[in-house]
């Protein structure tokens, strides 16, 4: 019997940006699985995880962001045996006070007030992602 070579597992990365307008409201974004989202999505190619972020949310918003600080890192599954390595990161748009448009890769996207992130619809990780992205612009 010959020893097979370790093959770590392997996981999609996925990068998300928490993002805020000039009321204070996050932008999430509705999903075909009917559950809310931050903008972003997989890491491939030669960009960043910043520049990732910053492309993702242009696509599927219109808006122009900068990535900030690193806010959490977490593993999702989705679906049952599917999992995704997200990465989030706090960012900031100057031209927010324009409504976001929504792209073809999801059904709607919405502004959020913090008191109404923890009745949503959506995965645990993102809301504590937004939570601690509050939290830092609270301080600043």
């Amino acid at each position: 019997m010959t020893e097979q070579p370790y093959v770590p597992p392997a996981f999609p990365i996925s990068i998300k940006g928490v993002v805020l307008d000039p009321q204070g409201r996050v932008l999430l974004l509705k999903n075909e699985r009917a559950e809310w989202e931050l903008p972003g999505g997989k890491l491939e190619g030669p960009e960043t995880p910043e520049q990732r972020v910053e492309t993702e949310i242009r696509e599927e918003s219109g808006w122009t962001a900068t990535a900030g600080p690193l806010l959490d890192v977490w593993m999702y599954e989705p679906i049952p045996g599917r999992r995704v390595f997200i990465v989030t990161y706090g960012c900031t748009t100057a031209d927010a006070h324009q409504p976001p448009v929504v792209s073809h890769e999801h059904k709607e996207a919405a502004l959020f007030h913090r008191n109404e992130v923890p009745h949503l619809v959506m995965p645990q990780g993102y809301k504590d992602s937004i939570a601690r992205w509050f939290e830092l612009q609270d301080r600043a």
